[in-house]
């Protein structure tokens, strides 16, 4: 029951004691310092590893619980490991060659390295803080490259800080050869992509458009054999891009792979391996000698009915992880990377066996992490299953959370009622056609598919993804708000407060932005001025104000309350004030239905 297999260079920092400096079979990884992590006991509660990142000189573990281990390269190797000293809640971490990045749960990026704090260059600085427009310091992403670190604001913005001098930044290098405060680079960005070892880096916009600048003496940003200059100082479209979505690119030092998901609607959705760069270290996975210019198939018979759920690269190596449960791995393999058991690389994708997995549960629950010439495989599920759970705990409105669904055996499962109204686009239909597909699968798959609709994460399991992704509503934009509120350690930013004839009345943010156009509007630019409004509805009587609330929460009425012509009016005009999204029927059109058949009732 191994939760993280290790193989690859154990030095600089030493990872495991009492083995040699070359491990070429994955073995399982232990933490020398119990009294920190204590992981074995605490799995389940925390201290589960939620992330690892490594560099060079060292590694980081992050947990589920916010908390970090990091292990450096020390001239004496007993010495324990050291904990990030960060007081926030860590939310990601990012190694670049130079540099090291700590992203919180409340959006905040603390960064240290020579080229980030030449003053300091041991000291973590708040480098989100120093973007210049104050509504655009909260982030939902960081990247580390090799000199250089990318921030992706909550507001789709990319900005980069650091070295410049091979345009990695978009700039001219003459004229900006490095910032010391993170600079705008592009604007409705959707994801950063690089490696921690590269002078390259793509960025994708909301468009599904991919543009690339930096380091291309080799190729690796697949502009064509016509553009291969030696440094692209200007973010530049990238064309002839294959069919279908890009999910992930991850760079080497001279080469890059884009992972790429057929959306052709009469299949399930299936992944494949794009490479381009430099082939001289087998980091392309074919056979050929010379550079590839533009992006191409890694084609390998393993990959037949076989789906990629994860792949990580590293200074020329990748491991690639398959619904199949297979470890596919190819490139350099001087250091044992690759887990073959020797240290001959490998030019084309072979397969690896892969020890026995804890529980032999599901191995999306896995990923893959390459370093430099390190690798690992770690046990890390999801934890949006509990998101209702938490939600219903937090906010104390269970009455307003409820909706059951039945699996293929008959047990239930009690879902967040608005949460899957929002994400199913506001249709009755779509939730019946959800129960349809519940009702015929495991409580297993049935977890499974609320785990994917929660996250939108359809590396859970692709083949069911593809039987619900037509029924999901998704806006990244407004999930990752949602998502930021959500996480927020301050309970006080987590709700609203409407105040009426000296009362206040508390609303879940996450629910007014998933009710309201005027307040998603407001959370989604929120600042710090507008985070702890109190807005005033005072003209609302008692009733409507209470018909409003519960129709909030749960697109009812409630039963005991009589309905007037002047709750209806005063409804109206909230509706209007609230921008609120209806469904059908709406709240109106009830209203009027209820008053009727009051005045029938009475007549």
């Amino acid at each position: 029951m191994n939760d993280c297999l290790f193989f690859g260079y154990n030095k600089e920092p030493i990872l495991i004691k009492n083995e040699p400096d070359k491990i070429t079979k994955p073995i399982q990884f232990k933490f020398e310092n119990e009294n920190e992590n204590e992981n074995e006991n605490e799995n389940e509660n925390g201290k589960q590893i939620k992330q690892i990142s490594t560099s060079e000189f060292s590694t980081i573990f992050l947990f589920k619980n916010g908390k970090a281990i990091e292990y450096l390269n020390k001239k004496d190797p007993k010495q324990n490991p050291e904990k990030i000293q960060i007081e926030e809640n860590i939310q990601k971490v990012s190694f670049g060659y130079f540099n090291e990045a700590i992203l919180t749960k409340e959006g905040n990026v603390f960064a240290k390295g020579k080229d980030i704090n030449p003053k300091n260059p041991k000291e973590f600085i708040n480098i989100s803080s120093l973007i210049e427009d104050t509504n655009d310091r909260i982030i939902k992403d960081v990247v580390s490259g090799n000199s250089s670190i990318y921030l992706l604001t909550s507001n789709q913005n990319a900005y980069g800080i650091g070295l410049n001098y091979s345009g990695q930044l978009g700039f001219d290098s003459e004229t900006l050869y490095k910032t010391e405060k993170p600079i705008l680079m592009m604007k409705n960005v959707s994801k950063i992509f690089l490696g921690s070892t590269s002078n390259h880096v793509f960025l994708l916009n909301l468009n599904q458009e991919l543009f690339g600048c930096g380091d291309n003496i080799s190729g690796q940003l697949g502009l064509g054999k016509s553009r291969k200059e030696t440094k692209i100082q200007k973010l530049t479209k990238i064309q002839n891009i294959p069919k279908g979505k890009i999910i992930d690119i991850q760079c080497g030092v001279s080469f890059s792979i884009m992972l790429i998901e057929n959306e052709n609607e009469n299949e399930n959705p299936k992944r494949k391996l794009y490479s381009c760069g430099y082939s001289q270290f087998n980091g392309l996975g074919k056979n050929e000698n010379e550079n590839t210019y533009e992006f191409t198939e890694i084609k390998s018979s393993l990959f037949e009915n076989n789906n990629i759920l994860d792949f990580s690269v590293g200074n020329a190596h990748t491991l690639i992880l398959t619904s199949k449960s297979k470890l596919i791995v190819f490139g350099y393999n001087s250091y044992g990377q690759l887990g073959t058991g020797d240290i001959n690389s490998q030019p084309i994708p072979i397969q690896i066996e892969l020890p026995k997995l804890r529980f032999n549960e599901n191995i999306s629950n896995y990923h893959v992490l390459c370093g430099n010439n390190k690798s690992f495989i770690y046990y890390s599920p999801l934890s949006f299953s509990n998101l209702e759970e938490d939600l219903i705990k937090l906010f104390e409105r269970k009455e307003f959370c409820d909706i059951s669904f039945k699996t293929e055996n008959g047990e239930i499962i009690e879902a967040h009622k608005l949460i899957l109204e929002y994400r199913l686009n506001q249709n009755q239909n779509q939730i019946e056609k959800l129960q349809e597909i519940i009702s015929k699968k495991s409580i297993k798959e049935s977890n499974q598919i609320f785990e994917m609709i929660y996250s939108n994460n359809s590396k859970i399991n692709p083949k069911l993804y593809s039987e619900i992704k037509e029924i999901i509503n998704s806006n990244e934009k407004i999930e990752e708000t949602m998502k930021r509120i959500y996480l927020n350690e301050n309970e006080n930013e987590k709700d609203f407060i409407i105040e009426r004839k000296e009362k206040q009345y508390k609303f879940p943010k996450l629910i007014l932005i998933m009710r309201s156009e005027l307040y998603r509007g407001m959370f989604l630019s929120v600042t710090e001025d507008t985070s702890n409004k109190v807005t005033d509805y005072s003209e609302l009587s008692n009733k409507s104000f209470q018909i409003f609330e519960y129709w909030i929460y749960s697109n009812q009425i409630k039963n005991e309350i009589q309905i007037t012509q002047e709750i209806i009016d005063e409804i109206k005009t909230g509706i209007d004030y609230f921008q609120l999204n209806q469904t059908n029927p709406n709240l109106i059109d009830l209203l009027i239905n209820k008053f009727n058949n009051q005045n029938q009732n009475q007549n």
